[in-house]
């Protein structure tokens, strides 16, 4: 028998049995549909949150805090004093380095709302220049040579509910307020500060970087402000952010402070982060799998009831000379066309599915938490290794599970299949 004898004879066993074929097949569309959904939300995030990461991120600048990194704290007794900046811009490599000192305080607005916010000590030339495409205005300016009592607000703060609300606005006045747990009992400690500028929307998170959610005031008001020369981290802008410059200047600031700081580079982080996505797809994928080798036992089971109620046809079929092999042909030919449509539809399936999934999502609110910082927007996402790939293993899981019901199909006796009720 020719091959496209083969798949004919095959696609017309299927149309004759419309209804089981279509319940198979069922089990492959959920299978892979599950993969698929599981898959592109996924990849979805990724490309979502690494998007997010790297506005709040500059993949040349290195984040250095002491101890343990990001405020965890050692037995040393070790601290980052503002002052450190003056040695490591010292060091090649370097262009620009900012100390940052923050706290977590209140901003009363001109609209009498009292707003949590962090407060955070930059110096804003440099950090214009380490952050240049997000520390922006949009609305005032950012001073390089800032007075004391220069605040620079973030979106979120100006405007929580992104409908034109506005909390301040470049040329307020405001009230900064931070309470003060080192002294008994606790005081309030607050300035008035003078808004010279509002940020643009930057969203996403925040490490080091800028944020929708935060006030910038200059470092030397933090340090009087604050009453203390500690700081949180500083940041390091670098010449490049090749490998080379980032690993030697990271070697080089570490000796600079004999060992006892953590130095981390953005794109480090970024790294971790998509190791860890991969890791969370490859776990999904094993789960969805699970539905996939459950349709490919129900193919297995289909197939051998099919062969029980097509043993007469088998063996007339024999008798007129047809190989065992071209049997065996046959019953993998309607295992595979099963599975490939089931794939295809899948596919399709699992994109609507990860559409509504994400619609959800956002009208739930969880992706837009009240216009907050942080908030993210997904797409799912299919690259081709996922659809070649959700497409090959449907077919491989419909034609594996077929084999056992196709070789016993092929190995029937022409007389005892013909004898059979």
């Amino acid at each position: 028998m020719k091959p496209n004898d083969i798949f004919s004879y095959a696609f017309s066993a299927i149309k004759l049995r419309k209804l089981r074929s279509g319940l198979t097949t069922l089990g492959i569309v959920i299978g892979i549909a599950a993969i698929v959904a599981l898959l592109s939300i996924t990849q979805g995030l990724q490309v979502a949150i690494a998007s997010q990461l790297q506005r709040g991120f500059a993949t040349d600048t290195l984040i250095v805090s002491a101890g343990g990194g990001f405020g965890v704290m050692t037995d040393s007794g070790f601290s980052l004093l503002v002052n450190d900046t003056e040695t490591i811009s010292q060091l090649e490599n370097v262009t620009a380095v900012s100390a940052v000192i923050q706290r977590i305080g209140y901003l009363k607005t001109p609209t009498g709302q009292t707003i949590r916010v962090t407060i955070v000590g930059v110096d804003f030339a440099a950090y214009r220049e380490i952050y240049s495409s997000i520390f922006v205005a949009e609305d005032g300016i950012i001073p390089l040579s800032p007075e004391s009592d220069a605040v620079v607000v973030g979106k979120r703060i100006s405007d929580p509910w992104s409908n034109g609300t506005l909390h301040c606005r470049a040329g307020d006045t405001v009230e900064i307020i931070w309470t003060n747990a080192a002294t008994r009992p606790l005081r309030n400690e607050s300035y008035i500060g003078k808004v010279v500028g509002v940020l643009q929307e930057i969203g996403g998170f925040s490490l080091g970087g800028p944020s929708d959610n935060s006030i910038y005031i200059p470092i030397s008001k933090a340090q009087t402000f604050f009453k203390t020369d500690k700081c949180d981290t500083i940041l390091v802008k670098m010449k490049s952010d090749d490998k080379v410059t980032i690993e030697s200047t990271a070697k080089a600031i570490r000796n600079l402070f004999g060992g006892m700081v953590t130095v981390t580079s953005a794109t480090a982080v970024l790294n971790i982060i998509s190791n860890v996505f991969s890791t969370i797809e490859i776990f999904l994928a094993g789960i969805a799998a699970i539905s996939l080798f459950v349709a490919g036992i129900g193919i297995m089971n289909i197939m051998i009831v099919s062969l029980m109620e097509r043993t007469r046809e088998i063996g007339i079929l024999k008798a007129l000379g047809m190989k065992n092999r071209t049997v065996l042909l046959i019953f993998l030919c309607e295992a595979a066309i099963i599975g490939l449509l089931g794939s295809i539809i899948g596919v399709g399936a699992g994109l609507g599915l990860a559409e509504v999934a994400i619609r959800v999502y956002d009208v739930s609110g969880f992706g837009h938490q009240g216009g907050q910082a942080g908030s993210i927007s997904i797409a799912p996402v299919l690259t081709p290794q996922v659809l070649l790939g959700a497409i090959a293993f449907g077919l491989l899981v419909s034609v594996v599970f077929a084999l056992y019901p196709a070789w016993r199909a092929s190995k029937l006796k022409p007389v005892e299949a013909l004898r059979y009720e």
